[in-house]
């Protein structure tokens, strides 16, 4: 510990350079989170007031879907959606980590101090309490996700009738892969699946849990890559739907009967 660590005072935490004795670029990846965050969080906010662009023919936009239209609400159907995802990945245990080590620098990196001063509380107060509604965040989230997989199916047929294979429809089709690989490899499913059992080998419905569990459990190994793949995949996916809208794309038709 150096002379200047030695005289911080208590509750109070150490400053650049005295938080760590690490000599390599640990700086890099807080700050390769927060500019992506950022950047999605912009963009997803233009594309949610833009309030166009995300319907063309069965193409639907996955910042859109479920679509709700009702006579009373005048602004953005997005908004009445994309708080349930939004608040499924605010919560979510990886993406913790990832902001609060990004944003809040507590600790920024492993072997660093935190930055500021010594008042975390955990996740017991105001706002921060809101963490423990991931469970429930949960449920909604794979309710929305089965509507994207019903629009992915949608996209393989023509408004005119008749069925075709587009790589747009393929890239819908990814976007639901990654995302029900993210979701469902969640630490509360994973809980759910095999939590508050003593024995897995009981009794038939214990082993069947068992097997469930243990599936969850292979997604949840890698839950950190189906984060950042789906988080890409339904941007790249709303993107692209949006270049059909204008014109400036097309679905790119593989076959058609």
């Amino acid at each position: 510990m150096t002379e200047a660590q030695t005289e911080t005072k208590p509750g109070q935490r150490p400053s650049h350079p005295d938080i760590t004795q690490r000599k390599d670029a640990w700086w890099g990846e807080p700050a390769t989170i927060a500019t992506v965050f950022i950047s999605f969080i912009i963009y997803a906010t233009y594309r949610v007031f833009e309030n166009n662009y995300f319907e063309s023919g069965n193409f639907l936009s996955p910042f859109y879907s479920p679509k709700l239209v009702f006579d009373w609400w005048k602004f953005s159907p997005a908004i009445l959606i994309l708080w349930i995802p939004a608040g499924f990945r605010t919560t979510c245990y990886y993406y913790r980590k990832a902001y609060y080590r990004s944003f809040f620098m507590t600790p920024p990196a492993c072997a660093v101090d935190p930055y500021g001063k010594d008042g975390y509380t955990g996740e017991t107060k105001f706002p921060f309490v809101f963490q423990n509604l991931h469970r429930y965040f949960f449920y909604l989230a794979a309710l929305v996700l089965i509507f994207l997989w019903y629009d992915a199916v949608v996209s393989l047929f023509k408004p005119e009738g008749g069925m075709q294979l587009s790589v747009l429809s393929i890239v819908m089709f990814a976007n639901c892969f990654f995302l029900s690989g993210y979701t469902f490899g969640c630490h509360a499913y994973r809980h759910l699946c095999g939590g508050s059992l003593d024995c897995f080998s009981s009794c038939t419905k214990a082993k069947t849990r068992f097997k469930v569990w243990e599936f969850v459990t292979k997604l949840n190994e890698h839950h950190m890559g189906w984060a950042w793949f789906s988080l890409f995949s339904v941007a790249l996916t709303d993107l692209y739907i949006r270049q059909v809208c204008t014109g400036a794309a097309s679905p790119i038709v593989l076959f058609q009967f």
